[in-house]
């Protein structure tokens, strides 16, 4: 089995996979920006169970062409909608690729277009696209398609992918937990970073102030997004009770390791779900927040 994985949360999802699957797999790492080389060091360094993993830049050909059995971090990539156009995989595994693994259940179920949300695609891609579909429905039609998410589908859901062929498993962060080192945070709030001000989704000044508000009666502990701007962090860092934790690991890594009562703030995201599976039992609180 390979694994082709584009960012941090696919690396830690295709440990997942393995775990689950009780084999060692190789990896296809993209080189794709903060925290994937250092995430990639952590996990092994954890004791991931990857035979190798090899940094790659665009399409690995040869890699999945030598090994047609795939676990793939991003079923909306557009490489690998031409990859699998072109190469024919003969088993495919779809990880988490963050919340759009529900949108990807929909997508195969043809219920919406095989494209990501609120994504406007031109001809080529949704060609692409139309051509992976089809290639992942084939594998379906032989029981060779499988989702392993930590996201819920819903009954309904998982009900219509089994009638088309295709499994689902959801997991719980098992090997995650399992390998994690405990963690002392210098207090008991934790405050999330978010990729929205890199997005261009929310005013940068009115995030600063989201952050500033957050810490002004009570000092907070905060991760930084990996997409984080410097210049905002730089800022994040000068303010009156935030202590600024970097660790260049997904916020998933980090707080595995967490042993006691916390309380977790942040702005709409995913890692919402995920963290209440990794801190449940530890009696910590999550709260999504909004920016007022």
């Amino acid at each position: 089995m390979l694994a082709w994985v584009e960012s941090p949360f696919q690396l830690l999802s295709a440990a997942e996979w393995a775990h689950a699957a009780g084999r060692r797999i190789s990896v296809a790492m993209r080189l794709s920006g903060p925290q994937m080389e250092t995430t990639a060091a952590e996990l092994l360094r954890r004791g991931a169970p990857f035979s190798e993993i090899t940094p790659w830049v665009g399409i690995p050909w040869g890699l999945l062409a030598g090994d047609r059995d795939w676990a793939i971090g991003d079923g909306f990539s557009g490489q690998f909608r031409l990859a699998a156009s072109v190469l024919r995989p003969r088993r495919v595994a779809l990880l988490d690729d963050g919340a759009n693994t529900v949108a990807l259940a929909d997508a195969l179920l043809d219920r919406t277009p095989f494209r990501r949300p609120r994504r406007h695609e031109g001809g080529v891609s949704r060609l692409l696209g139309e051509l992976a579909k089809h290639r992942l429905h084939a594998l379906a039609d032989r029981e060779s398609v499988e989702l392993f998410t930590v996201f819920p589908l819903g009954a309904q859901r998982i009900d219509a992918l089994a009638a088309r062929g295709m499994s689902a498993r959801r997991h719980d962060f098992a090997w995650t937990r399992s390998a994690a080192d405990p963690l002392e945070l210098p207090g008991d709030r934790v405050l999330l970073g978010s990729s929205l001000p890199a997005d261009g989704r929310v005013p940068v000044p009115d995030y600063l102030a989201w952050v500033s508000r957050q810490a002004r009666d009570e000092p907070v502990v905060y991760l930084p997004h990996r997409r984080e701007r410097r210049e905002v962090l730089d800022e994040v860092k000068r303010m009156p009770g935030v202590t600024v934790l970097e660790t260049g690991l997904p916020v998933e890594l980090v707080l595995a390791g967490i042993r006691r009562p916390i309380e977790l703030v942040s702005l709409q995201t995913s890692a919402a779900t995920t963290l209440e599976l990794l801190l449940g039992g530890t009696g910590s609180v999550i709260r999504q927040s909004v920016l007022t």
